[in-house]
């Protein structure tokens, strides 16, 4: 059969660095950091006490009061996000096959506040079971799904993709692959992440994920320098409108790119260490690649997951390498985490429309906090600290997940 050709007609971002897809993209360019001291809670007796939050965001802005309660802060960022987006796309809901129009939602914990928050109650009390009747909706990871579809009255395809940090991106794999193959005309899809809470700060310190660099905050997420010490926790959203060209077109949509490619693999290696020699990384990226029908020359910008690990740091790199062979010394590669920190099952969404903003704005945002060269990583045009203009025809997002998920999506100029 013949495939459908599928283009990005809407987005949407609440992130560290800003809380509509024009902030962002201009903090991106301008290398900010969203790292700063953790305001939400006290975290004195916390090995991490930093962190990428979103900055003046309050729901009751956007939900009266009933459903502020209703929603954990997860979906909150969600729905808000996917507004953005829906109205960027134009969509009209009166004339649009609402029965042809889905919703992909990811989150790689989902409400981990509202669980968090519900146990400690009952495990404080008497051993009464008062939990709150709003506890398992407002915090299984497919509810923000849920609500957008119900916000809008789409009844097509409607999911929560779950891949740890793969989630965002494998939801836009999914979208991407209903619509070409005739199964929906359009998506909301990308993902939100509230992680940063007691639990979720504890249990990644645990693991010693997470960098510690408190006093110096701002450059403590610094992906492929010497000095790095662990990611910098990040909260938020991402949405993008998939649309079938056709239809698009029918209706005088915008449009920002064309998707031509997604990938997914697994390293089937570690629950959390990557494979040493990027082999799932490898598969993955090659897999998108065949998919789009291009060759490995022609990407010109790689989004890399760079999420300024030790280990992690190290395997991308040498993926690529493996991959790309000379080509991937001519290629611009970079690591927004470096600014909004790691948004966890959030991250692929709001990468990919780094990427595609980079595809269509000929520009590609920096890797910042880069000091020190690390001689175990291979010396590739990571972007550091100044971002940098060039023609970018195709260009390639990275995201990986504890599990060994692993998916890429690839971008390119909209052509007629």
């Amino acid at each position: 059969m013949e495939l459908r050709r599928v283009v990005v007609t809407g987005l949407g971002a609440l992130t560290p660095i800003g809380n509509s897809v024009g902030e962002f993209w201009k903090n991106l360019l301008d290398g900010v950091s969203g790292a700063g001291p953790i305001t939400r809670f006290d975290t004195s007796k916390f090995k991490t006490q930093i962190a990428c939050e979103v900055k003046n965001f309050n729901a009751e802005n956007y939900f009266d009061r009933k459903e502020v309660r209703k929603y954990d802060r997860c979906s909150h960022f969600g729905i808000v996000c996917a507004d953005e987006a829906f109205i960027d796309s134009g969509i009209d809901l009166a004339t649009t096959d609402l029965d042809r129009v889905g919703v992909i939602w990811a989150s790689g914990i989902g409400g981990l506040e509202t669980f968090a928050s519900e146990v400690t109650a009952f495990a404080l009390g008497d051993g009464t079971p008062r939990f709150n009747p709003f506890f398992i909706p407002k915090m299984i990871s497919d509810i923000t799904a849920g609500h957008i579809s119900m916000k809008y009255g789409f009844h097509g395809p409607n999911f929560a993709t779950v891949s740890a940090c793969a989630s965002s991106a494998n939801a836009l794999v999914d979208a991407f692959n209903y619509i070409r193959l005739g199964k929906a005309d359009a998506f909301i899809a990308g993902g939100s992440e509230a992680a940063i809470t007691p639990v979720g700060l504890g249990g990644f310190n645990a693991m010693h994920a997470l960098s510690t660099r408190n006093s110096d905050p701002a450059t403590a997420s610094r992906p492929y320098d010497k000095d790095r010490d662990g990611f910098v926790m990040g909260e938020g959203a991402g949405a993008l409108v998939f649309e079938e060209l056709e239809h698009a077109k029918a209706r005088g949509a915008k449009i920002y790119a064309e998707v031509i490619g997604g990938g997914l693999s697994a390293d089937a290696h570690h629950i959390t260490a990557p494979h040493p020699e990027g082999l799932g990384a490898i598969l993955s990226m090659r897999t998108a690649i065949a998919d789009a029908g291009i060759s490995k020359e022609d990407i010109d910008h790689i989004n890399t997951h760079g999420t300024s690990t030790p280990a992690g740091d190290i395997a991308e790199p040498k993926a690529i390498v493996s991959l790309f062979g000379d080509h991937a010394y001519k290629i611009n590669i970079n690591s927004t985490k470096s600014m909004t920190g790691h948004l966890l099952g959030a991250a692929g969404a709001i990468e990919s429309i780094a990427t595609l903003l980079a595809v269509k704005n000929d520009i590609i945002p920096p890797t910042i906090n880069h000091f020190t060269d690390d001689p175990d990583i291979a010396p590739l045009n990571f972007t550091f600290n100044t971002s940098q203009k060039r023609v970018v025809n195709y260009a390639l997002s990275n995201t990986f997940g504890f599990g060994g998920h692993n998916a890429t999506v690839i971008f390119t100029k909209y052509k007629m």
